[in-house]
């Protein structure tokens, strides 16, 4: 870690809350009221939740500002996973005895639907001493002050790397309180994070990118995760710009699709968008499962998603089995970055709660 890029930051912090004590105050104890809130859960509490209890317990989330609909999302995640398990699994991540490592991976494992993000802002809450927020902006902020081997992908977000990570908030809590003589539990480590150094590097334009054929040169267990890692964002873009949208879709017979978007026109039927990823090796699968979709009368266009070398590839080798007119090609780089400019904007827009939470519901 870069100890002077981080007493900087430190110091600059301090001198904006001694100087404007009323706006940290009151985002502190915003803080505050959500550590007391997910804390009055106890592990009977939790395992008594109604799906009502449940959509308030997830909803406050900051991870799911992103969504304005969150009861779509807590019933997908319902539907997803079962009630009971899903239920059953917080409880054992938040509460169990074993390390947090295998809670934490055992969690991933199991349930579909909250990762990194949620699991973390709901250990930290619970614990705030021991357990840190850990996502993009955690990242972020961490590849700024010169930390090594930051994720880069979901699947990289492990059980292993959280503790990491933990004890990196740790280092930079007691750098705090060694400069401000006050307590800075990890809660409050995120909350720096958040008001000083995430500005700072939005400021300098710096960004943490990574591209597909970096991860590829690597492990094929890492293609794959790739591959998922980029089919889910397509799943999610299609959600946040309001279609139906799903993986591993049986398009036709015998095409099964990495993932669609479906938008209903009134009782007329549907338009369809199909997806296919390319990670690695033959294409010749994705153009045999792309030429199939376009079978399908309800599909509009079907689109191949890779890096730029395999791109040129698919459109050279596609010529003649594919109608060119609804084949569309979209750069893998291109799908993550629109993902994260699509959640920031969906994440300042739903602070302004235009839309009320009983509107949602109905």
């Amino acid at each position: 870690m870069n100890n002077i890029k981080l007493n900087t930051a430190i110091a600059e912090f301090l001198k904006k809350k001694n100087s404007n004590t009323v706006y940290y105050e009151d985002n502190w104890n915003e803080r505050i009221e959500r550590r007391k809130f997910y804390q009055s859960y106890t592990k009977d509490k939790l395992l008594a939740m109604s799906q009502e209890d449940f959509l308030e317990y997830i909803g406050k989330l900051w991870s799911m500002l992103i969504w304005g609909n969150k009861k779509y999302v807590v019933d997908k995640l319902i539907a997803d996973n079962g009630f009971s398990v899903l239920k059953k699994q917080l409880v054992d991540l938040l509460y169990g005895t074993e390390n947090i490592e295998i809670r934490w991976d055992s969690f991933l494992k199991t349930i579909k639907g909250l990762g990194a993000a949620t699991m973390s802002e709901l250990l930290t809450y619970s614990n705030p001493e021991e357990y840190a927020i850990f996502n993009k902006t955690t990242v972020l902020c961490y590849s700024y002050l010169e930390i090594p081997d930051m994720p880069k992908y979901n699947y990289q977000y492990t059980g292993k790397k959280y503790i990491e990570v933990c004890k990196i908030s740790k280092d930079i809590s007691r750098a705090l309180k060694a400069a401000d003589g006050g307590e800075y539990d990890l809660l409050a480590v995120d909350y720096f994070m958040w008001d000083e150094l995430l500005p700072s590097i939005e400021k300098k334009e710096t960004r943490v990118r990574n591209t597909l054929t970096t991860v590829v040169k690597q492990t094929g267990k890492e293609t794959r995760s790739v591959h998922d890692e980029i089919k889910d964002k397509l799943v999610a873009i299609g959600n946040l710009l309001g279609f139906e949208s799903r993986s591993e879709v049986k398009i036709t017979t015998g095409a099964i699709v990495d993932a669609v978007w479906e938008a209903k026109i009134g009782n007329m039927g549907k338009a369809i968008y199909v997806f296919e990823v390319q990670s690695k090796g033959s294409i010749d699968s994705l153009i045999l499962n792309l030429k199939k979709a376009q079978t399908n009368a309800a599909v509009q266009a079907v689109v191949a998603v890779a890096d730029e070398e395999q791109l040129e590839r698919i459109i050279k080798e596609s010529k003649g089995v594919i109608d060119e007119h609804s084949l569309r090609t979209w750069d893998s780089d291109d799908v993550l970055a629109v993902y994260d400019a699509l959640a920031r904007a969906h994440e300042s827009i739903n602070k302004l709660a235009l839309v009320p939470e009983s509107f949602i519901r109905l």
